[in-house]
């Protein structure tokens, strides 16, 4: 089904159904990040159902593709639903979230039809599109690198050591998205619903301009914000790599399971369950319980 990528109507429907079959995934597989799929939904529905990204799910390894990067491998069951939809498998397969012999993983994998490397150790997938920025310039390529990490894989020392390398080299052709949700595996990253657990990254947007990036910082639910942070990545101006700061909720859609420490690697059961369908506008008995 084609969208009207002018529509943002259709582009929240579409977001409510990636996080409904996020949920069943999810909830079938006893597996998978669901607070961490929900919080970056919309910017990947952007990129791909908003026709933001060049791609060609006919020819995954298209050479004049733009490249991304999940760089936070654990959004993974978020993004298969955005690559089946856009056509690079059956929606079908979606069935076989983490099963055997399935392709689709919980940390998003090279073998999977859209994906481009392996994201399951966090903090390399900045370093990773920093290369890939670099080989197209050595190759003349037109093509931009997009790379997608989440906020606490920031407290990692490599994006830093390829943040000042990009900045320094000044990539026009790398386009950075980090889904500012703070939170992390060990808690809050800033004091955003309780007292920061680790080093607070504020002020983000300070730190990286300060390491030679351009910044925008969006409400990373709002696809006019969204839409209007990457409306010029073709042709901008700056000689620098970009970096967009997504701002979210973990768990964004599903005030049962919003915002809350316990939910990163847990999975609706129950009532928890019962309220987390009503709020996806899903029936009891929409998905079984494993």
């Amino acid at each position: 089904q084609k969208l009207d990528t002018n529509s943002h109507k259709a582009l929240k429907q579409k977001a409510l159904w990636v996080r409904q079959k996020v949920l069943e995934m999810a909830v079938k597989s006893n597996s998978g990040h669901v607070t961490s799929a929900f919080s970056q939904t919309e910017m990947l529905v952007a990129l791909y159902q908003g026709k933001i990204l060049r791609y060609d799910p006919k020819e995954p390894k298209w050479e004049g593709r733009d490249r991304f990067i999940l760089s936070k491998g654990q959004g993974g069951i978020g993004m298969y639903p955005i690559l089946a939809d856009a056509g690079y498998f059956p929606v079908e397969d979606l069935d076989h979230f983490v099963q055997r012999g399935s392709v689709l993983g919980v940390h998003a994998e090279w073998q999977t039809p859209g994906i481009e490397v392996l994201t399951g150790s966090l903090g390399h997938g900045l370093p990773i599109a920093t290369g890939m920025a670099q080989a197209a310039i050595n190759d003349n390529k037109d093509h931009l690198v997009f790379c997608f990490l989440g906020d606490a894989e920031i407290y990692e020392g490599s994006n830093w050591e390829a943040a000042i390398f990009a900045g320094h080299k000044g990539y026009e052709n790398l386009v950075c998205i980090i889904d500012r949700n703070g939170q992390g595996v060990l808690g809050f990253t800033d004091d955003i619903s309780g007292p920061s657990d680790g080093p607070c990254l504020n002020p983000l947007e300070d730190k990286f301009a300060a390491f030679g990036f351009d910044v925008r910082s969006i409400d990373g639910h709002n696809f006019d914000e969204i839409f209007k942070a990457l409306s010029d990545i073709r042709n901008r101006k700056s000689r620098k790599p970009l970096m967009i700061i997504s701002n979210t909720i973990k768990g964004k859609g599903a005030p049962a399971i919003e915002n809350k420490r316990l939910w990163h690697y847990r999975v609706p059961k129950e009532d928890e369950l019962k309220k987390t369908l009503e709020d996806l506008s899903l029936s009891e008995g929409a998905i079984k319980i494993k």
